[in-house]
């Protein structure tokens, strides 16, 4: 149940709530190192934060919280409901699609909980468009932002019609998948059609149990029983370079962003390990149609790639939850979850406290994995370490704790993990003189 505090503040919008810390709900299923950072720079802006995590998750290596809340996989939807009903947060923060998917699930079927769910997300009658690839770029293209041409394939007909128009390299992607998982590239009809059956397959039992038991992900099981015909779309593949945005934003207002682009990535189609930032006006205003369109609230990232004949920034997807860059502070704004925290108070954004003066930021623990990082780049960027959580630094220095486990040593000593080569965008030197 809601309590008055709740509705003073979502229904006029402007109430001040100077007079206390806001309350979080942040909820992470899969082990990223962002929803701890995020964790840290909430409750150093004064709020209250709660976790919802698997045991043993980064989160729990953190100091500040008010308590940790167990995801487990054989009823995580109840995992869910039971921490919302405890704690009757001000605000969710959802940091993988899994946990957005399974928020838009309890606002369908849990009346109890929509005033909560809208006051995080924004719009219900949008979450249909936020949840969908297809129907979020042909959002974008209406409101004039440039989107690589894209296609829905529902039959390998789709795939026909799209090669005999001319299409080289193409990317197929499916809904549900984030982190470079469900994307392949492909270069041919044979090889869309394939990948198109592929990534069209219903996930087998034992694979979800699999994700469940061995890699330790508690969605697994919901994730396969509740989105068994998800959408598969085909773009064109656009040469360039990737570049990110995150964005925080209220009822359909842009509060504050950071845009970035990737220096170096965990290879072609997965996650940016060395950034630079950047000032786009394109990815600006991106953010902010998106925004006032879907009338969002919460965190957002944005993806692009930077195409490099035009330097023209192509929208290829949204995240509709934060990304890596939300705990980053800079000089001229802070970071996006001081900015969106004062905004809870309904204050002035804060003084930053501790700004990040390079351009070039190595993200921590990921580029140190990258043997090129140690050596050519890190010296040369902002390495964003932690210090003031040491528990935390050594829990990220370590193997994530799934792959520690015995289980998952002896799953992969018969069946290897497959590693991806790092993927150079610039050169040390060019960063050096960023």
């Amino acid at each position: 149940m809601y309590n008055r505090r709740d509705f003073d503040w979502i229904t006029a919008g402007t109430a001040s709530l100077n007079s206390r810390r806001p309350s979080v709900l942040l909820v992470a299923a899969k082990w990223w190192p962002l929803s701890a950072r995020l964790a840290i720079a909430l409750v150093r802006h004064r709020c209250r934060v709660r976790v919802v995590c698997p045991a043993g998750h980064m989160l729990t290596h953190i100091s500040g919280l008010d308590r940790v809340d167990r995801y487990t996989g054989l009823d995580s939807l109840a995992c869910l409901r039971r921490s919302l009903r405890d704690f009757e947060p001000d605000i969710i923060v959802p940091c993988d699609d899994g946990v957005v998917a399974q928020l838009h699930a309890l606002h369908q079927h849990q009346p109890s909980m929509r005033e909560t769910i809208e006051r995080s997300l924004g719009a219900p009658e949008n979450y249909s468009i936020v949840s969908s690839r297809y129907k979020l770029l042909s959002t974008a293209m209406e409101l004039g932002i440039s989107v690589p041409k894209t296609a829905m394939v529902t039959r390998s007909e789709d795939l026909a019609r799209w090669h005999e128009n001319g299409a080289s390299a193409s990317v197929l992607k499916v809904d549900g998948e984030s982190g470079g998982n469900g994307v392949k590239i492909t270069r041919t009809l044979r090889d869309s059609v394939a990948a198109w059956r592929q990534l069209g397959a219903r996930r087998s039992f034992g694979a979800a149990l699999k994700r469940m038991a061995i890699d330790r992900y508690p969605l697994a099981l919901w994730m396969r029983n509740n989105q068994a015909d998800r959408e598969i779309i085909v773009q064109d593949f656009v040469r360039g370079r990737p570049a990110n945005s995150m964005f925080a934003c209220r009822q359909g207002k842009l509060l504050s962003m950071v845009s970035v682009a990737v220096v170096v990535s965990n290879g072609p189609i997965g996650a940016a390990t060395i950034i630079r930032r950047i000032d786009n006006e394109s990815m600006s205003k991106a953010a902010e149609l998106l925004a006032a369109r879907l009338q969002l609230t919460g965190f957002y990232g944005l993806d692009f790639i930077i195409e490099s004949a035009t330097d023209t920034p192509y929208l290829i997807e949204m995240n509709p939850r934060c990304t890596q860059l939300g705990h980053l502070e800079f000089p001229d704004q802070g970071s996006l979850a001081g900015v969106f925290s004062a905004d809870l108070r309904n204050e002035l954004p804060p003084a930053p406290i501790r700004p990040i003066n390079n351009a070039t930021i190595a993200l921590f623990p990921q580029a140190g994995a990258v043997r090129q990082a140690r050596y050519q780049y890190i010296d040369s960027s902002f390495y964003d370490v932690p210090w003031d959580e040491p528990q935390l630094v050594r829990e990220l220095l370590l193997e994530p704790w799934p792959q520690r486990r015995w289980a998952a040593r002896l799953y992969h000593s018969l069946r290897r993990i497959d590693k991806s080569e790092p993927v150079i965008f610039e050169d040390a030197h060019s960063v050096a003189g960023a």
